[in-house]
C-alpha cells in the first residue's frame, strides 16, 4: 500500500516541473480562493496566506495542492461545504476551516472527497463543522495530523469527524478527534490502516466501522467516548497496541465486536470501561497479551462465539473478569494472569496447580438481574461467591483457565496508559 501511494506522488512531482504557483492574500494580485482555483491548471499549487476568507462551496475539479501559510481561517458563508474535491492527486494542507452548519438533509462537511484517488488531507484544524472530512468512493488517501473538534450535544444533530464510505487503501493517522457523533466512521472500507489517532469525548463511538475487511488499527487512543470502538460485520481485522479507557455508561464498552471473523486483538489496554470487551457472534478471534484493568466487566461473551482463543492476557482488579451467556463450545481460555486467583504453584513452573474459574456467582446473577449491582461491595456478595466456589451449582463448569499464570505478563506499549 505504501508503494501505491508513493508512485503517484513521484508522478505528480515530475508533472509539477512545469506547474505554476498562485498566491492568495489581501495584498496579492489574487485576493480570493475561488479566483485562484479558476485561474489554475492541473498540478498547480495555491498558497493561501494568513488571514480570514469567507467562501461559498469551493469545488476542486483539477489536480491541485492548496496549502495554507500560517494557518489562514476559511469560513463558510452559507454553512455549506467548504471544499469539494472531485479530481485525483489533490492536497489540502495547513488550513483552519470553520462554519459548516448542521443539516438534516445533507451531510455537509468541511472537506468532501468524492470519486478521487491519491489525495492528501494533512495538518488542518477543522473546528465546529457538522462533518469534518467526508470520503466517498475514493481510494489511496492519506488523512494525517488533522485536529477536528466539534460541539456535539446529541447524536441526532451531530456528524462524524472523519467519515469514509466505499473507499479502500486509506491511511488515517495521527489525528485528534473530539466532540462529534463518531470520531472515525468507516463503512465498506478495506485494506486500510488507522494508527496514532486520539479519539476522545465523542458522543457515540471513538471508532465505528462496518462491512470493512483486511484493516489494521494500531497505536490509537479511544478515551471517554460513548463507546470506544465498535467493529461489526467485518473479517480479518488486526487491532494492536491501542488504549481503550474511561468509556463509562449504562451501555458503554471499550470494544464492541459483532459478527467479526478471523481477527487478532493483542497488546491492547482496556482500562476503566463499563465493559472492556463485549463479543457477540464472532468466531476465530485471538486475544493475547492484552491488559484488562479495573473494568466493570473485563469480557462479556454473548451467544454464537466459536473457536476463539483467550491466552496470555492480564486480568487485573476488574469487578467481573468474565461473563459467558452461552456454552463455551470450542473457545479456549488458557495461560492468563488473574489478579483474583489466590491458589498455589508447588512445582514452581509459573502456572497455578489448580484451575481458575473466572465466572463468579454474582457475575452470573448481575448479568441476569442488573439491579443487583447495588450489592456489589456488600458482605452478602462475598458469601454467595464463596458458597458457589465450595459447591458450584449455577456457574458454568466448562469455563475455566486450566493453567493460570502466577505473575503478571510484562507488556510494553507505545502510549502513556495514564492518559
Amino acid at each position: 500500500m505504501k508503494l501505491a501511494l508513493i508512485f503517484p506522488i513521484i508522478l505528480v512531482a515530475i508533472l509539477k516541473l512545469n506547474a505554476s504557483v498562485l498566491e492568495v492574500c489581501s495584498s496579492c494580485e489574487i485576493k480570493d480562493i475561488s479566483s485562484a482555483i479558476a485561474q489554475s491548471d492541473n498540478c498547480d499549487t495555491i498558497y493561501i496566506h494568513e488571514g480570514n476568507y469567507l467562501v461559498e462551496n469551493l469545488i476542486i475539479y483539477k489536480s491541485l495542492s492548496i496549502i495554507g501559510i500560517n494557518y489562514p481561517v476559511i469560513h463558510s458563508i452559507s454553512g455549506d461545504e467548504i471544499f469539494t474535491i472531485l479530481e485525483d492527486h489533490c492536497q489540502v494542507k495547513g488550513l483552519q476551516l470553520r462554519g459548516v452548519t448542521t443539516s438534516y438533509l445533507k451531510e455537509r462537511s468541511a472537506i468532501r472527497i468524492k470519486n478521487s484517488k491519491y489525495f492528501e488531507i494533512s495538518d488542518n484544524n477543522i473546528h465546529h463543522c457538522f462533518f469534518g472530512i467526508y470520503i466517498e468512493h475514493s481510494d489511496y488517501g492519506l488523512i494525517n495530523n488533522n485536529t477536528i473538534s466539534g460541539n456535539a450535544t446529541d447524536e441526532a444533530s451531530s456528524g462524524n469527524a472523519i467519515h469514509a464510505w466505499y473507499s479502500d487503501k486509506l491511511i488515517i493517522q495521527d489525528n485528534i478527534l473530539s466532540g462529534h457523533r463518531d470520531g472515525i466512521y468507516l463503512e465498506f472500507v478495506n485494506e486500510s490502516r488507522i494508527s496514532g489517532n486520539l479519539s476522545h469525548f465523542n458522543k457515540r463511538y471513538g471508532l465505528h466501522f462496518m462491512f470493512s475487511n483486511d484493516d489494521q488499527y494500531f497505536e490509537n487512543k479511544f478515551i471517554s467516548n460513548g463507546v470506544g470502538v465498535a467493529v461489526m460485520f467485518s473479517r480479518r481485522i488486526n487491532m494492536i497496541d491501542n488504549l481503550f479507557a474511561n468509556n463509562w455508561g449504562q451501555a458503554s464498552y471499550g470494544l464492541l465486536l459483532k459478527e467479526i471473523y478471523d481477527a487478532e486483538i493483542f497488546d491492547n489496554v482496556f482500562s476503566k470501561n463499563t465493559v472492556g470487551i463485549f463479543v457477540e457472534g464472532s468466531n476465530r478471534i485471538k486475544y493475547y497479551r492484552n491488559e484488562l484493568i479495573e473494568n466493570g466487566w473485563a469480557i462479556k461473551f454473548s451467544g454464537g462465539c466459536e473457536s476463539n482463543t483467550i491466552s496470555s492476557n492480564n486480568f487485573i482488579h476488574n469487578s467481573h473478569d468474565l461473563v459467558v451467556s452461552s456454552r463455551i463450545l470450542d473457545n479456549r481460555i488458557e495461560a492468563n494472569y488473574w489478579s483474583q486467583y489466590n491458589a498455589y504453584d508447588l512445582d514452581r513452573d509459573g502456572y497455578g496447580d489448580v484451575p481458575y474459574y473466572p465466572v463468579k456467582l454474582f457475575s452470573y446473577i448481575s448479568n441476569e438481574v442488573p439491579e443487583t449491582m447495588l450489592l456489589m461491595r456488600s458482605l452478602f456478595v462475598q458469601l454467595i461467591n464463596y458458597t458457589e466456589k465450595v459447591s458450584p451449582i449455577f456457574t458454568p463448569k466448562d469455563v475455566f483457565d486450566a493453567k493460570p499464570i502466577m505473575h503478571k505478563i510484562s507488556v510494553k506499549h507505545n502510549f502513556n496508559t495514564n492518559d
